[in-house]
């Protein structure tokens, strides 16, 4: 369950996250996938959020970043050699 207003989900096997937005009373909206900071930052932007540069590079609670690591866009390549 998500409780911040905006979530940023779980990387794609073919990069990109999955940015949606929470409106009590209304519901979720997907805003789109983001490939970078810049592109949830220019998302926010779209939604009319304040200050989304502060959302997603600062340390505002507006933001949950959901299953993998924050600002990483990309899975990591298997390190294992592969046969």
């Amino acid at each position: 369950m998500h409780h911040a207003p905006v979530v940023v989900h779980r990387i794609f096997p073919s990069g990109g996250r999955r940015v949606t937005l929470r409106t009590p009373g209304i519901g979720e909206a997907h805003l789109g996938l983001a490939r970078s900071d810049e592109d949830v930052i220019a998302l926010l932007r779209q939604a009319g959020l304040p200050d989304p540069d502060d959302v997603v590079l600062g340390d505002v609670p507006l933001l949950e970043w959901e299953a993998d690591a924050p600002h990483v866009y990309q899975v990591d390549p298997p390190t294992a050699d592969l046969p």
